[in-house]
């Protein structure tokens, strides 16, 4: 079975054809990823702003074009935190009807926390316990289940673009301006407090995570091999959110390729994830490529082939 995935996110639209195996193995055919940030301004506003909406338009109507030359049995779109947020989402959802002829289903917070999770445990078959963390530019979504069932998941008010609007106004951010924005993410992470993380592998997924291991190899161009499980420390990500933290946008931004587009919400990003791992007391992370637009695959090939879709 041949499935097109797609996720619009707050800062991302990101872009999977891929096909599946008759033991729901995921084999990538097409993997894209643009940052139109359609989630620009949204927690201040409430609503998607008009450019922003041209901009993720203009990347759907891309996609459209990639996806019918691959004639996939099935295409899911799904949109999240920025969408589901936004009072004119159903204004968006109408346009890209009409524009590209896409079908956007919008996720709720413990939806996309589950079915990230399915995407990033279905390229980890030897992790039992496991933890799924996904720093979006809107929401993180932290997940613990096993191989077969999701014990807890939440959804928290908390992402890099919406950090860096609400909180940083320099750049670099100042200190008051940093310790805010730890006492927001620290309340956050409060509600998580009673999950039993004990045993449980953590895994990143999205851009915070594969482009810090990117960074903490020093690569300036991305490298989907050299990111694939890649095992990012603690004490790394602390060093480099004390080198990010001092750094202005444009100095990030020359970092490395990865951060086109991202750097100047980069810092927000690695301070969530520092909390998280330093919170809960996880010493290590390993990265995935693999997130929602997986977890959205392999609920299309469950359907078709008749099996549950859900772990929990």
């Amino acid at each position: 079975m041949n499935v097109a995935s797609i996720d619009i996110g707050t800062n991302t639209v990101l872009l999977l054809i891929a096909k599946i195996d008759a033991r729901g193995g995921i084999v990538p055919a097409v993997y894209e990823q643009r940052i139109p940030r359609l989630g620009k301004g949204v927690d201040a506003t409430g609503n998607l702003h008009p450019e922003a909406i041209g901009r993720t338009l203009s990347v759907l109507r891309d996609y459209r074009t990639m996806i019918d030359a691959h004639h996939p049995d099935d295409v899911v779109v799904c949109g999240t935190s920025a969408v589901r947020d936004a009072g004119n989402r159903e204004e968006f959802v109408a346009r890209v009807r009409e524009e590209t002829g896409f079908t956007v289903e919008i996720l709720s917070g413990e939806e996309e926390a589950l079915w990230t999770y399915r995407g990033a445990i279905s390229g980890m078959p030897d992790v039992g316990k496991a933890t799924v963390v996904d720093i979006g530019g809107g929401s993180t979504e932290i997940t613990l289940g096993g191989r077969s069932a999701i014990r807890e998941r939440i959804s928290l008010d908390v992402g890099s673009v919406r950090l860096t609007e609400r909180f940083f106004k320099h750049d670099p951010p100042t200190h008051p301006e940093l310790e805010k924005a730890i006492e927001v993410v620290e309340n956050e992470l409060a509600r998580a407090g009673k999950f039993d993380f004990a045993g449980s592998t953590l895994i990143g997924v999205a851009g915070t995570a594969t482009s810090l291991a990117i960074l903490d190899q020093g690569l300036k161009k991305f490298d989907i091999q050299a990111l694939i499980n890649y095992s990012l420390e603690l004490d790394h990500v602390c060093a480099l959110f004390r080198t990010l933290r001092s750094m202005p946008a444009a100095e990030i931004r020359g970092l490395s390729s990865v951060m086109e587009g991202r750097a100047d919400v980069m810092t927000a990003g690695v301070l969530i994830l520092r909390e998280i791992m330093a919170h809960f007391k996880f010493p290590t992370m390993i990265v995935s490529e693999r997130g929602v637009r997986y977890g959205l695959a392999l609920r299309e090939w469950e359907r078709r082939n008749a099996r549950d879709p859900s772990p929990s």
